[in-house]
């Protein structure tokens, strides 16, 4: 685990005991530190070494932070003026990372932010920088909890997913490379409006040295503001441009034009990261992308299958539909809207759908105007009729724009059973 001397005799008090709680519990306490921890479940109030207390019933005084989840919403729960009152700060794991990091082993920091395409980007630069031989982790908000990994050895490169919540908790990250792929309406619950929510993901470069490296997106007007207030960096501001065209022929699992923007993205810091090109390529066309996101499991007799079944409304399917010409599509499930218009400008690449689940039916009566549309039920029976279907170069694309849980346990289940059915054909 990450740990960090400068912890040693300091109290903290650590709310919610998920993985990266828990994780941030036992950092701590090997540090030397001493913590109060809490969490409403009782059965995570178990870790041998910390004492358990709701710290907004603890008097904070002289304590050197409370280590909040991400979740927490900050704007609404009761222990933010609590620790404001005893002037103690609010902050996440990513934050104790950044303070232990003068101590760990030399190495660099990519903070990936942004709406859309967060963990793929993240996910794909990691894979770049270890099919360079480079030591990597990969963390924040995909993986494993960082405090928990083992630090790397000089040279290596930590690839951080950073949600706003965790850019909220976070006051002292540097990040060598820090990326902003777009900005769009999200999570206004927990923000002063839209200007509240963008201000989060600027902070991630408002944290940097001037000369560390910025790759930002600039399709949205949110992100290209950033980017011109970051003009003075010069060759270190890398700004990204919407509508860039680029051979994605050899990379399977980055199709799509939401996929060429993540690709640029993650190529443009990997270049600020020193990454041989030959290495760039080869990580690019190695890629297999996310489970469940557009992921191909398989190609029988010419078809490709690919499981997104971790896109559960029509706005996380419609990049899929985009990505692939020849599609027959199956999706249903429980759905989440009445309607399928978010998917409406892809319709021209399907050649067939195939509906499933509890909006079977109403998916059904929703496409049959717009293409051959069977109600199949079930994902078996949906599988067996695409493959009677397709020909060679189709692709049978599982994006369901709903919920599984009228049929599976959650989407991963039902990734899971449609990549079995798809091993089954072969």
């Amino acid at each position: 685990m990450i740990t960090c001397p400068a912890w040693r005799g300091e109290r903290f008090a650590v709310l919610g005991l998920a993985r990266s709680g828990a994780a941030t519990v036992r950092a701590l306490l090997a540090s030397g530190a001493e913590v109060v921890a809490w969490d409403s479940d009782e059965a995570k109030r178990t870790i041998e070494g910390a004492s358990y207390a709701d710290p907004t019933t603890v008097d904070l005084t002289g304590f050197a932070g409370v280590v909040v989840s991400p979740g927490v919403p900050l704007n609404r729960h009761p222990i933010a003026a609590k620790a404001r009152a005893a002037d103690v700060p609010v902050i996440g794991d990513i934050e104790l990372f950044a303070q232990a990091r003068e101590y760990m082993p030399s190495h660099r920091v990519v903070g990936i932010t942004g709406t859309n395409g967060k963990s793929t980007t993240t996910a794909l630069i990691h894979h770049i920088v270890e099919t360079a031989g480079i030591p990597a982790r990969m963390g924040g908000n995909i993986g494993l909890p960082i405090q928990g990994e083992e630090p790397l050895p000089i040279g290596g490169v930590y690839v951080l997913e950073l949600s706003s919540y965790q850019i909220d908790l976070t006051h002292s990250l540097d990040c060598d490379v820090a990326v902003l792929l777009n900005i769009t309406p999200d999570h206004l619950d927990r923000y002063d409006g839209f200007e509240g929510y963008a201000a989060s993901k600027a902070r991630l470069f408002a944290m940097q040295e001037k000369d560390h490296d910025a790759v930002i997106g600039i399709g949205d007007a949110a992100s290209a503001q950033i980017a011109r207030g970051l003009s003075a960096r010069g060759e270190h501001l890398h700004k990204i441009a919407p509508g860039v065209c680029m051979d994605q022929s050899r990379w399977p699992s980055l199709q799509g034009p939401h996929n060429a923007q993540n690709a640029l993205a993650a190529i443009t810091a990997c270049q600020a990261l020193g990454v041989p090109e030959a290495a760039i390529d080869a990580g690019l066309e190695s890629f297999t992308g996310l489970p469940h996101r557009m992921e191909r499991v398989g190609v029988v007799d010419g078809v490709a299958y690919v499981n997104d079944s971790k896109a559960t409304n029509p706005d996380s399917t419609a990049p899929a539909l985009a990505a692939f010409d020849r599609i027959h599509w199956i999706c249903g499930g429980q759905a989440k809207t009445d309607n399928l218009d978010a998917c409406r400008p892809a319709f021209g690449h399907v050649r067939a759908a195939y509906t499933i689940g509890e909006a079977g039916m109403l998916f059904r009566d929703l496409l049959s105007n717009d293409m051959p549309t069977t109600y199949a039920g079930t994902l078996a029976d949906a599988v067996e009729l695409a493959r009677a279907a397709a020909a060679p170069g189709d692709t049978v694309l599982l994006s369901p724009a709903c919920a599984s849980f009228d049929q599976f346990r959650d989407y991963e289940d039902r990734g899971d059973t449609f990549r079995r059915l798809v091993e089954a054909l072969a």
